[in-house]
């Protein structure tokens, strides 16, 4: 197992995710080649908490132009985390 802070890269603050902080579930940008089990060991060390669930999805990223030049955004993967009843993520809390 590799050590949380190498699987989870950062967490998702969008409308959507504090709408979805409501039902326990908290969104983060975590490396490419991560699987489920390996995101739900880094989220329950790193903040002390019960998963649930884990969901995941790779966005691909957007072709950008500069003038006549073209280039490509990097793909991500993102993390859906569904977390027990009563557990919170403490840094989270000012946010909502």
């Amino acid at each position: 197992m590799r050590e949380p802070y190498e699987i989870l890269v950062k967490p998702i603050v969008s409308e959507k995710s504090m709408v979805q902080m409501g039902e326990n579930k908290y969104s983060f940008v975590v490396a490419k080649d991560a699987n489920k089990i390996e995101i739900k060991y880094a989220v329950e060390k790193m903040f002390d908490v019960t998963v649930v669930g884990v969901n995941t999805r790779t966005i691909p990223g957007k072709i950008k132009r500069q003038g006549r030049y073209e280039g490509k955004r990097p793909d991500l993967k993102k993390a859906i985390v569904t977390l027990k009843d009563g557990d919170q993520i403490k840094v989270f809390e000012g946010l909502s």
